[in-house]
């Protein structure tokens, strides 16, 4: 019995070792000398930007804009820096794009409306053409622990003609600091 036993257990041992083998977990960090606490528009867990409300009239053209509505990322409690300022740098990443690098609606009912983020209020537009953006902005300023800057996303149009209906995008963000 014993001897049976032992031969189902050493037989069973080539199939566990082969279910092992075919999953994998992978890990990503990364050191650096600086960290932050980050917020965006004072919310540190899950930032929601609301823009208004457009009419459909506003987005009739092709490339027209409406919409456009600010929003601050902030870091607090960084390390200060003691010999010179830092800039920091946002790096934003979406698999969801156009091919102008706006933010594709994909969770919104809308045809032909996109998001497009702005490196400023009313500046120009950031470019998520390959997927990821980096945009320098936000600088820790000598002896200082907090940084803000202001970027805006709007609605846009990128064919014209833009249907009623809702509109939601999502975008990553992470920290450069150089």
């Amino acid at each position: 019995m014993k001897r049976t036993a032992l031969l189902l257990a050493i037989s069973a041992l080539p199939g566990l070792s082969f279910a092992a083998g075919s999953n994998t977990i992978s890990f990503k960090g990364q050191v650096s000398s600086q960290t932050c606490k980050v917020s965006v528009n004072g919310d540190q867990a899950n930032p929601l930007i609301l823009l208004p409300t457009v009419s459909t009239s506003a987005l009739n053209a092709a490339n027209s804009t409406a919409g456009e509505t600010a929003f601050t990322i902030a870091l607090k409690d960084c390390t200060a820096p003691t010999t010179a300022a830092q800039n920091v740098n946002v790096v934003f990443a979406s698999t969801n794009v156009s091919t102008s690098g706006n933010l594709l609606n994909t969770s919104g009912t809308a045809k032909n409306v996109a998001l497009q983020l702005l490196k400023d209020p009313g500046g120009s537009a950031i470019p998520l053409s390959n997927g990821t953006a980096t945009v320098p902005g936000l600088v820790l300023a000598l002896n200082q622990t907090e940084a803000s800057h202001d970027y805006a996303v709007r609605y846009i149009s990128e064919a014209g003609a833009a249907t009623t209906g809702s509109v939601g995008a999502q975008v990553q963000y992470s920290f450069s600091y150089l």
